[in-house]
């Protein structure tokens, strides 16, 4: 297992998200204990110590399962996660309550990380509201020693990220992004990697084979590149290109079942970042997939100044390849329209073409509106 530094701590570059572990009969929240349990412990015995969790996985069970599994072993052995749920804004009153429920289900007296979750445009401004205080109390729970390092996750956008970092920035000590070669550009990930080595903040990893969408590939990509590298898989090559970027601490992968485990800590056995040539080819090999399925928006903005109903249809758009792209996976779109007017939304459309007339990529922007709220069920 390879293993990185952070403040004194060695901390496994594979980490255990736990938002995706075997379960029983489908249903999500009825987590398969004996399957997570014998994957724990071959996590352990494969050198990972790094162990992520979340309020709401799992419907609230993934905290029960992990400090369930967690309390075999050394307290001392493993560095465990969690996060404020903030993705739902009505637990912004309830910090020190959900805080205090969850060392009760995790069983423990301390986290080792914890994280402003899921910091995006649906919730900045309830999260840099000091009325709730949540900022505030658990600066307060690290200073008793109950958190050991503050942190936060991030879906918004890098303005979204930068209103957070200017607010509260010199007390983050690690963010949780997420990153792989779809998202480099798809996302902006080069991006927000950008805006965190400028706060000189740490980067973790989430989604970074895209909730398995980068481990298994259409023959044209995967024979790419089977040619660069024959000997190494499909899934390997995402997280090559995680171990390409500087700055990564450790990678959050939600493994499911014993097999995607094993490979993992086998990719993990050794660094082995991708060189110029082959991170052209992941970057490009994302490209074209990007161009199969997005719509092609280069923010010019000439349509807004054209749109008799004032939409931000850039943004929508990008929304609109996000929900495209994720498929029934996606939750990204449905949380960022959350934070847009009601007279705003794309279904306000008035299909008037205005904007289509203006757009220099010739993009039916109406039909695609009229699409995405369709998708959302707005339509």
């Amino acid at each position: 297992m390879i293993y990185t530094e952070f403040k004194g701590k060695k901390l496994s570059a594979l980490g255990m998200g736990n938002m995706r572990l075997p379960v029983l009969d489908g249903d999500d929240a009825k987590i398969d204990v004996g399957a997570a349990e014998e994957m724990f412990e071959y996590a352990m015995k494969g050198g990972i110590n790094y162990y992520d969790t979340a309020y709401g996985y799992h419907g609230g069970q993934s905290e029960i399962v992990v400090g369930q599994l967690l309390k075999k072993y050394p307290r001392d052995s493993f560095y465990l996660a969690s996060k404020f749920p903030g993705y739902d804004l009505t637990n912004m009153p309830k910090v020190k309550e959900i805080f205090e429920e969850q060392l009760k289900k995790c069983q423990v007296e301390y986290f080792d990380f914890y994280l402003f979750h899921n910091v995006c445009e649906m919730n900045i401004n309830q999260y840099l509201d000091p009325q709730y205080g949540i900022y505030k109390y658990l600066l307060e729970q690290k200073a008793n020693g109950r958190i050991k390092h503050l942190g936060f996750s991030a879906h918004g956008d890098i303005e979204c990220m930068t209103r957070f970092l200017d607010a509260y920035g010199e007390n983050m000590e690690f963010c949780q992004i997420e990153l792989n070669y779809f998202d480099y550009a798809f996302q902006n990930a080069k991006g927000k990697i950008e805006l965190l080595n400028k706060y000189g903040i740490p980067i973790w990893v989430m989604e970074p084979v895209r909730g398995g969408q980068l481990a298994t590939l259409s023959d044209k990509f995967a024979d790419k590149l089977k040619a660069a590298r024959p000997d190494e898989k499909i899934p390997a090559w995402a997280f090559r290109f995680i171990q390409s970027i500087p700055n990564v601490g450790v990678t959050l992968s939600g493994m499911s079942n014993m097999q995607q485990l094993k490979e993992n800590i086998a990719v993990y056995a050794e660094s082995k970042p991708l060189n110029e040539e082959e991170m052209r080819l992941v970057l490009g090999i994302a490209d074209e997939m990007i161009a199969e399925t997005a719509v092609a928006c280069t923010g010019c903005h000439y349509c807004v100044s054209h749109c008799p109903k004032q939409l931000d249809i850039p943004f929508l758009l990008k929304l609109y390849n996000e929900a495209v792209v994720a498929g029934s996976g996606d939750f990204i779109a449905p949380m960022a329209l959350a934070s847009i007017d009601a007279d705003k939304q794309p279904e306000c459309c008035i299909g008037c073409h205005s904007c289509s007339k203006v757009c220099p990529q010739t993009i039916h922007i109406p039909e695609v509106l009229h699409c995405f709220a369709e998708k959302m069920g707005k339509a």
